[in-house]
């Protein structure tokens, strides 16, 4: 459809269009809310879904390198972008072996993520510049949410039987529910990638729009695995039924594949953001998460939100980095920035 056809509808339907809200500073202490108008979701339409079957890879990966190699960010820009990066992530741990007092110590590094010479050298003493989020699993929602009270840091809980998803509906719906009753206002669920596999989009749709409904008032975040499903035409055609569901986030991993978050496929899923936009007003955030652990890796993909969706999504109201170590190495270049040195991992702390 061409732009002066679609500005005729949006102008002659300007209701279907939810314009974006005036915006405060990132991370404003409480009250927080998430700000952007929830998407309702739509009927699933096979029609629409089809319309977006043909995926370029070529096409998708030449965009990728023009847009990483013409992008140089330097200096107090890229100290500036960094500082957006750490804005829009999600602080996660989501091992094994996690315990009481290693969430207790993700969430204090949240709420000072920065050591105190840092943030006088960039003259940041009185912003608040912090991480959006901090995602555990559901036995550590109530720990975090403790925590990081009264900060405006989001709590995210990975639920449905993460990261497989291969449990009974009506466990992962009795997961979700537990984590918001715990107090977790962000739920990361993970899509069964078999149902991907077989076409079976009703299914994958109606066990979405369940788990939308299980979450109440909190944030849904849609995990499609894109490492597992093999093919771009998968990973646009399941981001297009998780938004038709109702999901407030597409996310690319869950981190345990052996292949996560890569720009191709974030291209991808982005476009499918926009188009999902363009046929119904509607904003819906974006997650990259799996292997995201270098301030370089952060900035492209934040040249990537800019230049394909625009400025409304570096805000942490849609967009995150889902992230364990990223932390670390952006303080590390900030610290650059500001003495021409790189430091050791282990002078900035994480849990």
């Amino acid at each position: 459809m061409s732009s002066t056809i679609r500005e005729a509808e949006l102008g002659a339907s300007a209701s279907k269009v939810t314009s974006l809200p005036a915006r405060a500073a990132a991370n404003t202490p409480v009250p927080q809310d998430h700000r952007i108008a929830r998407n309702p979701g739509m009927k699933l339409d096979l029609g629409f879904m089809e319309s977006m079957r043909n995926v370029n890879r070529p096409a998708l990966e030449r965009r990728v390198a023009s847009l990483t190699k013409r992008r140089s960010i330097k200096a107090d820009n890229q100290a500036a972008w960094l500082l957006r990066a750490v804005a829009c992530m999600d602080l996660t741990t989501l091992n094994s072996n996690d315990t009481e007092e290693r969430v207790r110590r993700l969430c204090a590094k949240a709420i000072n993520p920065f050591r105190r010479d840092i943030v006088e050298g960039l003259g940041i003493a009185g912003e608040i510049i912090r991480p959006a989020a901090v995602c555990v699993y559901h036995p550590f929602v109530t720990t975090a949410v403790e925590a990081v009270r009264g900060t405006g840091i989001h709590v995210a809980a990975v639920s449905t039987a993460f990261p497989h998803g291969l449990a009974p509906l009506s466990t992962r719906l009795q997961e979700i529910e537990a984590s918001v009753r715990d107090g977790a206002d962000e739920i990361d669920v993970v899509i069964p990638r078999g149902l991907v596999f077989g076409a079976k989009w009703r299914e994958l749709y109606n066990e979405i729009v369940s788990m939308r409904a299980a979450c109440g008032d909190a944030h849904l975040k849609v995990i499609l695995g894109t490492g597992d499903l093999a093919t771009l035409r998968n990973v646009m055609l399941a981001s297009m039924v998780a938004m038709m569901a109702g999901a407030d986030f597409i996310k690319t991993s869950t981190g345990k594949e052996s292949v996560n978050a890569t720009l191709p496929v974030g291209l991808a899923m982005v476009r499918a953001i926009r188009a999902y936009f363009e046929e119904t007003g509607y904003l819906i955030g974006f997650k990259p998460a799996g292997g995201i652990s270098t301030a370089k890796a952060s900035l492209d993909w934040l040249v990537l939100m800019k230049e394909e969706l625009g400025r409304p999504w570096l805000e942490p109201e849609l967009f995150r980095f889902g992230a364990s170590s990223l932390l670390t190495d952006i303080e590390r270049q900030l610290e650059h920035h500001l003495t021409g040195h790189y430091s050791a991992n282990h002078r900035h702390a994480m849990a």
